[in-house]
């Protein structure tokens, strides 16, 4: 097979292409936003961290599996076989009729292959762990797969306000695929990263930190691969849009024409997304929601990638 992702094929001038008005006035609201994460409540108990990063992670697990299979996460089981990993919850999970996505580049069938792959063990740890130390796991929420990419499209400026449902389908090709992986691997991050401050037991603090690693190792190959197609104007504008909803400063990977806190100047293949310390950007549970609601401010309680709101505790922003 041949590779159609290089810098200069047609995939990588479609997506280019993508950018319209709208995100380079998205990019000016958002650079009017505060660089420091505001104070929010914090969930009561590590069981409600927990519970919080299984809401991602049934999010982030069923776009990976059904990529690569075809399948939802209720076609695979706990690691003893008696429950599905939807943890028998009457769960909705919209998404396109079709959604194994056509890879074309081996490389990159491989890196969704090993993101899925990890993305079901870390639903299956935390319904397996979470009864372990006391508490109960919670059952998978509504997802939408279908509407909140394309409305994420539109508010980013990727396709014309307007477009119908299905105007972008991240499962459509592997580029489109990768663009929606960008979209929730930093923001995995950046929640696992805000929430640590929460956690009391040590040993939940260090399950959550392997976690947070494997989704950083993801996030950086994902921001490396289309930084390298010439994506950055795409990840520039997914970033601003997220910076705008949840007021936490957010880079794409196309720095240039900027500096940093030393005055060098920024580069156009930003692989990390951190602040002048070298450190992750960090968001409380109430900013990770004003993300995947697609909606800033307080009170929120559902919208975008969870059309009802997640499971738990901490459901509102």
């Amino acid at each position: 097979m041949t590779n159609d992702m290089a810098g200069d094929g047609a995939d990588s001038k479609r997506l280019l292409g993508r950018l319209g008005a709208g995100a380079l006035a998205f990019g000016a609201m958002a650079a009017l936003t505060s660089k420091t994460a505001k104070a929010a409540s914090a969930p009561t108990s590590d069981i409600d961290v927990l519970n919080f990063a299984l809401n991602l992670e049934y999010l982030e697990a069923e776009y990976y599996v059904r990529a690569v299979t075809g399948l939802g996460l209720s076609s695979f089981t706990t690691s003893d076989g008696s429950a599905t990993l939807t943890n028998n919850s009457p769960n909705l999970v919209t998404a396109p009729p079709t959604t194994l996505v056509p890879f074309q580049t081996p490389a990159i069938g491989y890196w969704a292959e090993k993101i899925a792959n990890d993305e079901l063990s870390h639903v299956r740890f935390l319904i397996e762990g979470i009864p372990y130390y006391g508490g109960t796991a919670v059952v998978e929420p509504n997802i939408d797969l279908m509407t909140s990419f394309n409305t994420l499209a539109q508010q980013a400026g990727l396709i014309p306000v307007g477009s119908p449902v299905g105007t972008f389908n991240p499962f459509a090709s592997e580029l489109d695929f990768m663009i929606g992986a960008y979209i929730f691997e930093d923001v995995g991050v950046t929640a696992y990263a805000g929430a640590a401050g929460a956690l009391q037991n040590p040993d939940i603090i260090s399950y959550s930190a392997s976690i947070l690693a494997v989704e950083a190792m993801h996030a950086g190959l994902i921001r490396s691969y289309l930084s390298e197609i010439g994506g950055g104007k795409v990840t520039n504008a997914i970033s601003a849009l997220r910076q705008l909803v949840s007021n936490v400063q957010d880079n794409g990977t196309d720095l240039s024409g900027t500096t940093d806190s030393s005055g060098a100047p920024g580069n156009p293949f930003n692989f990390v997304n951190t602040d002048y310390n070298g450190q992750v950007f960090r968001r409380t549970p109430q900013q990770v929601l004003n993300v995947v609601y697609g909606a800033p401010g307080t009170g929120v309680t559902q919208g975008g990638f969870f059309p009802t709101g997640m499971t738990g505790a901490v459901t509102s922003t």
